[in-house]
């Protein structure tokens, strides 16, 4: 990764799809604004769709992965709620049709190659167009256009999306997240202790300064 703001990071694993990882973030930028020193964000992507993937890549949707519709209404119930406690706007409540690989695998190009600014930015405007907007972040072209608005060049993320060598390093991130015991997300990560779901800025401040 490229040269970084400052020393001090929280590590943080999400899915673009996930609106608790968007909303987690918004607790975090609150968290942040409470700061006095910068705390740099050390992204690592998690799929939530590994058990629903084909060899290919693509998601077969007929795929039972125990979420039924129950699931998904206390999920939207729980979106809400938090929406209404870290007053944020959300287009969409759930993202089940869309695939976050593309974006992923695109963020975690810029991560490794670009300036850190340069990521966060694109980072998020994945994470807004998805939830303000209800686009489809899966989309090459609104990728081209997220990155370009990042000062990115389109090549740079039309080549990452083709880039089958850029996908197996992904692929390995998502294992190594669960081999690290990463079972949801988002999950916050700082000197040995984490936190899980879109805590409050509160337990963020608790997690990173122990008070």
């Amino acid at each position: 990764m490229s040269e970084t703001s400052t020393d001090e990071r929280i590590t943080v694993y999400s899915d673009y799809v996930c609106p608790f990882c968007y909303l987690g973030r918004e607790s975090l930028r609150q968290y942040q604004a409470q700061r006095e020193t910068a705390l740099e964000v050390d992204w690592h992507p998690y799929d939530l769709r590994s058990q629903k993937r084909n060899p290919d890549g693509s998601i077969d949707h007929s795929v039972d992965d125990g979420k039924d519709e129950e699931y998904y209404e206390e999920a939207k119930q729980g979106v809400r709620r938090l929406q209404e406690q870290y007053d944020v706007e959300m287009d969409l409540d759930i993202a089940t049709d869309i695939d976050s690989l593309p974006a992923q695998v695109v963020s975690y190009a810029l991560k490794e190659r670009e300036a850190y600014e340069t990521w966060l930015a694109f980072d998020k405007s994945v994470f807004e167009a998805l939830w303000q907007e209800g686009r489809d972040i899966g989309d090459a072209d609104v990728l081209v256009e997220l990155a370009t608005e990042a000062g990115v060049d389109a090549d740079v993320v039309r080549s990452a999306l083709d880039d089958d060598s850029l996908r197996e390093d992904i692929h390995e991130r998502f294992a190594a997240a669960r081999q690290q015991g990463v079972t949801g997300v988002p999950t916050f990560a700082y000197d040995g202790h984490a936190a899980r779901g879109a805590v409050p800025p509160e337990q963020l401040r608790r997690l990173v300064e122990g008070t």
